[in-house]
């Protein structure tokens, strides 16, 4: 069994998740721009058909994440959903910056299906294939690895939007699409080369059978001379109830703690409310309000990714120092001021990249501790459940955002969208300090990569 994660192997894995993270951020900036300025669609209308990837999310990652499951073929389970998901997207997304051209809104609304179809066909198998092909103690690191590939990706996507994209309503998008596209094609094209995916499965599976052998012989201690450390669930209410650390495989929530994970649950929907608000509808703000030319408006979200990168290892620290609870409250606090100092700008000013690097830092503040949090409330037995039940919430939020803020856009003014950023936030500040349970402080990461491990 390996003891040291491979790297180099998780690198060329994570090629997929980075590919999936490109076209996501073009797709958040680009795509309303056109349905404004080519098609004149409305912002609620613009909104709306922003919520469809979460839509089709909710249906479409489910689906293609249990057939992946269950194939078995010369290419593996989770490698030919990647490749097919990955030639699909790009011959779909190559027809968006042409039905752009050509004024065609039917055709341009079919390559967009089509394109988040095919973008929700390998994106639940490309997140699998890191935990098919690594030891589970391994994981942490190597989940670590595929959110800074993510993270890389884009990157790319803003900096391709900087300087590809032009000034005026109506520039040419057919460079920064075939930059995009060209990147995602390379990417899986590399990881196709480099990663065999039956091999390195048997070999794992091999190396586990061999380690239960050897556990079984005797290797380790004799079963029960040494008890397992309890599990720690993060409130001591929880831990009396259950005074040996044994969780049955489903358990019913105490009263105490359901409650607490009704309000982190509304806390997670409300915080990704007004954060997806702002990144939606971002390209358009700068437009109107102050003014931005071209794509000139990815230096300030460019800004906020790096600043989030740069201080997971710092946020890691805090949250071992002062609990998860707090450091999420702090960033909420961090957000919330930003967003209310927005509000009073008038025109761009270098100075507004300092608070985009602090909306970064927060929004890394309450993802480092978010999940984690619901983890610790879920009884282990029911992770999986409640795992699903955080990426209901935080979809519902950004099915439900892009309309709701859209339509405010629409018909009051382009200036409600940071107040309706500071009214979500503050909210989420309200409901979460109404979380009593799951508050663990997170252990010591053996190694300053771990404290990029974050859920997406």
């Amino acid at each position: 069994m390996e003891t040291k994660l491979n790297y180099k192997r998780t690198f060329f894995i994570g090629l997929a998740f980075l590919s999936i993270s490109a076209f996501w951020q073009m797709y958040d900036n680009i795509i309303p721009l056109i349905l404004q300025n080519t098609f004149h669609l409305g912002e609620t209308v613009t909104g709306a058909l922003m919520a469809m990837d979460n839509v089709l999310a909710l249906f479409l990652l489910p689906i293609f994440g249990s057939l992946s499951d269950r194939v078995n073929t010369p290419l593996g389970k989770r490698t030919p959903f990647i490749l097919c998901g990955t030639v699909l997207a790009v011959v779909f997304m190559l027809l968006l910056p042409f039905a752009d051209s050509k004024v065609n809104l039917v055709l341009f609304l079919i390559a967009l299906f089509a394109t988040l179809v095919s973008l929700g066909i390998y994106r639940s198998p490309a997140v699998a294939l890191m935990p098919d092909l690594t030891p589970n103690r391994l994981r942490s690191k190597a989940n670590a690895v595929i959110n800074l590939m993510g993270a890389v990706g884009g990157v790319y996507s803003l900096i391709m939007i900087r300087f590809l994209v032009g000034p005026g309503e109506r520039p040419s998008y057919a460079p920064l699409f075939i930059s995009v596209a060209a990147l995602m094609a390379v990417a899986v094209g590399v990881l196709l080369i480099t990663i065999r995916e039956n091999k390195l499965r048997k070999e794992l599976e091999e190396a586990e059978k061999k380690e239960g052998t050897e556990k079984a012989g005797g290797t380790e201690k004799a079963e029960g001379t040494e008890k397992a450390a309890p599990e720690i669930t993060g409130t001591t209410e929880e831990n009396k109830e259950n005074p040996d650390g044994k969780r049955p495989a489903a358990t019913i929530l105490p009263k105490e703690v359901k409650r607490s994970m009704y309000f982190m649950l509304f806390s997670i929907f409300l915080w990704y409310a007004a954060y997806n608000a702002v990144t939606t509808a971002f390209s358009r703000y700068t437009r109107v309000v102050w003014g931005m030319e071209g794509g000139s408006f990815a230096n300030c979200l460019m800004v906020a990714t790096v600043a989030a990168i740069i201080s997971y290892i710092p946020i890691g620290h805090i949250s071992s120092r002062f609990g998860r609870k707090k450091t999420i409250i702090g960033g909420i606090l961090l957000m919330s001021v930003c967003y209310l100092a927005a509000v009073f700008v008038n025109a761009y000013h270098p100075v507004i990249n300092v608070a985009f690097a602090l909306i970064g830092v927060g929004w890394a503040a309450i993802n480092v501790n978010s999940y984690p949090m619901i983890v610790a409330m879920s009884q282990g037995g029911d992770i999986g459940k409640f795992t699903g039940t955080y990426y209901t919430f935080s979809m519902a939020a950004q099915i439900v955002t892009p309309v709701l803020s859209g339509f405010l856009l629409e018909n009051v003014s382009y200036r409600t969208l940071f107040p309706y950023a500071v009214f979500f936030s503050l909210l989420a500040f309200l409901t979460m300090t109404q979380v009593r349970h799951g508050d663990v402080k997170p252990q010591k990461k053996e190694s300053l990569l771990e404290n990029f491990d974050v859920e997406d």
